[in-house]
């Protein structure tokens, strides 16, 4: 088990290996995500989210997962194509990953042990939000129903620290 999240490395959606690392300094929104959920059109929010505090230091980190109701049956070549047109993602999207189980990307493991939810160390739903400092702490993890809309208040307040 990793004890910092700058230890970690995922795949991006384009195939290319990411740091975490890179992100040292920055606010993260890492979500899970996926195309044909009722709380999809969140993408939106996380898009403005995003445009709005992108030069003041916040990353939002994308992952598709599809361990909920199929909800992410496509290829990550189709996931960031649906992505960007309905919605005007150029946040980083990465890989299709696992967030429950045994094959539970190293990411997901480090949030969830960092900010265990109402089930625990799972994850419930599409859409759970984790709201990391500039140190690489988890500070605060959020239900699918928070919007992004919601979360901006404490996104600025990091982005100050």
């Amino acid at each position: 088990m990793s004890e910092s999240l700058y230890e970690l490395t995922a795949t991006l959606n384009n195939g290319k290996e990411k740091y975490l690392s890179d992100y040292k300094g920055k606010v993260l929104l890492i979500v899970n995500t996926a195309s044909e959920c009722a709380f999809t059109p969140q993408y939106k929010g996380l898009q403005e989210i995003y445009d709005k505090h992108k030069a003041s230091g916040l990353e939002v980190l994308g992952f598709p997962c599809d361990q909920f109701g199929h909800q992410e049956p496509g290829s990550d070549k189709e996931i960031q194509s649906f992505c960007q047109v309905n919605y005007g993602v150029n946040f980083p999207l990465f890989k299709k990953i696992e967030v429950n189980g045994d094959k539970t990307h190293p990411v997901f493991q480090f949030l969830k042990n960092q900010a265990p939810g109402i089930l625990g160390k799972s994850i419930r739903w599409n859409f759970t939000k984790f709201l990391i400092d500039k140190q690489g702490k988890v500070v605060k993890r959020f239900a699918p129903t928070t919007t992004p809309e919601k979360i901006d208040k404490e996104i600025k307040e990091l982005l100050l620290k």
